[in-house]
């Protein structure tokens, strides 16, 4: 090797280039491929100090041509090639741009082949961009958050994602838009955004152009990233949108997905079995503000039953979403509670819980009230209005009488037993109009 190279120091330059490209062809053809990658180093090594540079880039251009269409079969002697060649044109990179990016896209992919996606996010991340046009930029920075992804590094991530979002409007490519719609949803999944992830993982699960088995998975994404979602309208409207989604029944995760849009009060087992089907990022802990610490420790002083809860906030993002849920849906169920009573039913300290209700008040995400004498949180529910209740059938309307039966609340409360009474009549009357059922004789 070395005498044959010396023989083509001393030709013209004109005729350079003819001999080192039917070297490389030759190096490449062999049948025994043990010495390839040390004769193409130094092959490499010599064009570039004494070929010149327009001979060089025609043989480099050449050797990368072949090694991207597999002339060498080898996965561990390509790679190994390329990682050669790069490191010696890598300090003349100005001079051999073009073959460099080039060498850099193949070693990518032979790195994402191997699942070593950081690795082949850094390899792009050296890629020169100031022969690139915008669309190949734009597919480039894609690539990269996606690979960065796979290996849970969102902040890096996050920083490539702004770059392609200002050459988005680069590309007409389906195909690439598509990537960065999901790249869209996956940032904001691991940046707890998780209302926003959701709406945009349930948006591409109906894009036809997704296969199947992919569109369904981006489903199962948005009910997760839903139920994580802080409590409050816009997680029930987007609660709403995914539980009226016939696809969604087919989820392993659709029975927290119809607790919580139903506004039913979720219990450990079925948060342990939600909790096993989540990511890490989405269980990631979660710090109680020093302010917040120092309100839940409101009751210490009080003497406390020895079941009451010492704990002071939730510790992670499920474990917030569901206490927040569960407080939403006691405001379904009660007109007020007390602090302790909620702490109990959230498995939180008094204090705390009073807190948490507190900032849900302050955020607009819970109608109420909190009285701080009397240690209760009052609820302001919509309810319907008490007189627009259905008529009970055979009994005509129910005339709400003025008794006095003590608090407004307990007026309420007799009304809607004597309402469901009338109901109940009602039914038994259909049924019995349809020989369902027999009504019972009265005898003297």
């Amino acid at each position: 090797m070395d005498s044959r190279l010396a023989q083509f120091a001393a030709l013209n330059q004109k005729d350079k280039a003819p001999a080192y490209l039917s070297l490389v062809s030759e190096i490449l053809a062999r049948q025994d491929q043990s010495l390839t990658a040390l004769d193409l180093h130094t092959l490499v090594e010599t064009v570039v100090q004494d070929a010149g540079i327009v001979v060089g880039r025609q043989v480099l251009s050449e050797l990368v041509r072949n090694l991207g269409t597999g002339s060498i079969s080898d996965h561990n002697l390509r790679k190994r090639v390329v990682e050669e060649t790069l490191n010696t044109l890598q300090p003349r990179i100005v001079s051999y741009e073009e073959q460099v990016n080039s060498l850099r896209f193949q070693l990518a992919d032979l790195l994402e082949t191997e699942e070593e996606w950081s690795e082949a996010a850094r390899v792009l991340m050296g890629i020169s961009s100031r022969s690139l046009p915008d669309e190949e930029k734009f597919r480039v920075n894609i690539r990269i958050v996606r690979l960065l992804l796979e290996d849970e590094d969102s902040v890096q991530a996050e920083t490539y994602y702004n770059r392609a979002a200002s050459l988005s409007n680069s590309t007409s490519d389906r195909e690439t838009q598509l990537q960065f719609k999901l790249c869209q949803a996956r940032i904001s999944d691991y940046a707890r955004k998780f209302l926003e992830a959701a709406m945009r993982y349930h948006e591409l699960s109906w894009l036809a152009e997704i296969d199947e088995e992919e569109r369904k998975e981006m489903l199962s994404a948005a009910v997760t990233c839903a139920v994580l979602a802080p409590a409050g309208p816009n997680r029930s409207r987007v609660l709403a949108s995914l539980y009226r989604d016939e696809r969604s029944a087919d989820l392993p995760s659709y029975n927290i997905l119809s607790k919580m849009f139903l506004d039913h009060i979720l219990r450990p087992a079925e948060i342990r079995t939600f909790e096993k089907r989540l990511r890490p990022h989405q269980l990631a802990k979660i710090a109680i503000s020093s302010n917040d610490q120092l309100a839940s420790t409101i009751d210490d002083d009080e003497s406390a039953e020895p079941s009451t809860s010492t704990r002071r906030g939730p510790s992670t993002v499920l474990d917030r979403a569901v206490m927040e849920h569960n407080l939403l849906a006691s405001s379904k169920i009660y007109n007020n509670i007390t602090f302790r009573g909620l702490g109990a039913l959230l498995d939180l300290a008094p204090g705390a819980a009073e807190t948490m209700a507190r900032k849900m008040i302050e955020q607009g995400r819970l109608k109420g009230s909190i009285d701080q004498v009397d240690k209760l949180i009052w609820f302001d529910a919509a309810r319907e209005e008490d007189d627009a209740q259905g008529k009970a059938g055979g009994l005509g309307d129910l005339e709400p009488t003025n008794e006095d039966t003590g608090a407004p609340f307990t007026k309420r409360w007799d009304l809607q037993i004597r309402m469901t009474a009338a109901n109940v009549e009602t039914i038994v009357q259909h049924l019995a109009e349809k020989g369902l059922v027999q009504q019972p004789t009265v005898t003297a």
